[in-house]
Parts: structure tokens; C-alpha cells; sequence
């Protein structure tokens, strides 16, 4: 087995100041998507200045339906006896299901700010998105959070207040699944134009079916446990309704429109200049 690697979780200490990995996980995700949003701004009409005002909106629905998802996933009980528990964001976590919604909801509000179509900016969006879930997990790996279950391959590890066996490191499989996979697919299928609705269903379907094949491996949540079966989880439960409809999603987006077919040669031509 490896040593689990003792990271300071705080980054960076001046005297009462603290920045911590996992905050700072956060904004590496936020720049990492405004900074290939600008490169493809031109798609949806926009400005590289309308992708800051986009980010704002996102970085919204991650952090307040991250936060409510998770009091209600996870802590519904605790909520309803301490209402003001929800604030203590240091006490608990976030959910990425939560946080999906409130970015969903953001992203409905800036489309229709822009004029936009809805399925049209999430297509845009989900290319970015996995940056932000893969630099979370790196995140949750040096808190030592999201222990992964007692296992015996070689790479397994002990975590820090879990006992000695060895377990697996499902913050890192969700790392390379959720953030370099997911990210490597969606960025190359979305190199061009597609029918509106397919990127969108596309990342639903592979978030859903790399999360649910994980938490196989990881440990259910403490305060839950199994829901049923004995090894059925909430965020297998959460899962199934983002696979069915990315699926249905891919399907409908057969007979929609191929978004960004004309944006990008008109950008083309305005950067090479009229042709003789």
C-alpha cells in the first residue's frame, strides 16, 4: 500500500488569514473555465467580457445550490433541528447535484439576459465544468475527505482518522474520471458544431455513469449510509435521474439545430479580412 501524503490543508497563513487548498481548488476551476470560455466566445456571440459576467453567474448557482443541495441530500434531519446550520458551510460540504441545479438556474437566468437559447448555452458550459470537478477533487484528497473503502490493490492508502487498512483513493478516481476524462471527451466532441441539447446530454450521461461506477468504491456517507440493498447510495440515487435524462436529452437533440455553424466562420473571415 502507499502512504497517504500529509498536505497542510491550509495553503497560505498570515496570521489570522487563512487561504485553504479546497478555496483555492475553486478558483483554479473558475479561471480554467473563463479562460477557455473567452477562446470560444465567438460561438455563442458573446464577448470575452460576457464570459466574466457568465462566470459570475456560475460561480453563484455552484456555491448557494452546492451548499442547499447538501442540507437537503444529506442533512435534510439536521436542517429541520438547526435552520441556521446550512450557513456553517465549514461544517458538512457541498453537493455536486445541488450545486448542478443552482448552475442550471443560472445559466437559464443568463440565457435569457443574452437571448440565448437554453440548451444552447449549456452545451457551451459543459466542456468547462469538469476543470472546476476535477480541481474540487484534488481538493477533497488533500483534506482527506471522500475515503474510498477498505481495498487490497497496491495503490491503496490509509486515511488520516479512518484506522490502518489501507482503502482506496475515490477522490482521485473521481479526479481523473470526473475532471481529466470527462473533460478530455467533451472538449474533443465539442471541437465542432453539434446538434443543440448533445453535449449537454453527453456530459449528463458520463458524470452519471463514472460517479455511480465510483461509489462503488467509495464510502457511503456517514450520516446516510446505504439506502437500500446494501450497497445503494444518494449519490448512486442521485445519479440514475441525470443519466435518463442525459439520454433522453441526446436523443432529442437529433432533431434540433447544429449550433455555432455559421458563428465561427463569420469570426474566421473577420480575422483573415474580405477575400478578393
Amino acid at each position: 500500500m502507499l502512504d497517504y501524503p500529509q498536505i497542510d490543508p491550509v495553503a497560505i497563513a498570515l496570521g489570522p488569514f487563512k487561504v485553504h487548498w479546497y478555496g483555492l481548488m475553486y478558483v483554479i476551476g473558475f479561471i480554467g473555465a473563463w479562460w477557455l470560455g473567452r477562446k470560444r466566445a465567438h460561438r455563442l456571440g458573446l464577448t470575452k467580457d460576457d464570459i466574466g459576467d457568465m462566470l459570475f453567474y456560475g460561480a453563484l448557482g455552484v456555491v448557494l445550490g452546492g451548499r442547499i443541495g447538501y442540507a437537503l441530500f444529506y442533512g435534510f434531519d439536521r436542517l429541520l433541528a438547526e435552520p441556521l446550520w446550512i450557513f456553517q458551510v465549514w461544517d458538512g460540504g457541498m453537493s455536486f447535484h445541488g450545486g448542478l441545479i443552482g448552475v442550471l438556474i443560472a445559466a437559464w437566468l443568463f440565457a435569457r439576459k443574452h437571448r440565448l437559447a437554453f440548451f444552447q448555452l449549456t452545451d457551451f458550459i459543459a466542456p468547462l465544468v469538469p476543470i472546476g470537478l476535477g480541481a474540487g477533487r484534488i481538493g477533497n484528497f488533500i483534506n482527506a475527505e471522500l475515503p474510498g473503502r477498505v481495498a487490497e490493490v497496491p495503490w491503496a492508502m490509509p486515511f488520516p482518522g479512518m484506522g490502518p487498512e489501507p482503502r482506496h483513493p475515490s477522490s482521485l478516481y473521481e479526479f481523473l474520471l470526473e475532471g481529466v476524462v470527462l473533460f478530455a471527451i467533451l472538449w474533443f466532441v465539442s471541437r465542432r458544431p453539434r446538434h443543440r441539447g448533445l453535449i449537454s446530454g453527453l456530459f449528463l450521461v458520463l458524470y452519471g455513469v463514472f460517479r455511480f461506477a465510483i461509489e462503488f468504491v467509495r464510502m457511503p456517507d456517514p450520516q446516510l449510509g446505504f439506502i437500500a440493498f446494501d450497497w445503494l447510495t444518494m449519490g448512486m440515487l442521485l445519479t440514475l435521474p441525470m443519466i435518463a435524462a442525459g439520454l433522453a436529452l441526446m436523443a432529442w437533440s437529433r432533431s434540433q439545430p447544429v449550433d455555432g455553424a455559421r458563428a465561427e466562420p463569420e469570426a474566421a473571415a473577420q480575422k483573415t479580412g474580405p477575400q478578393a
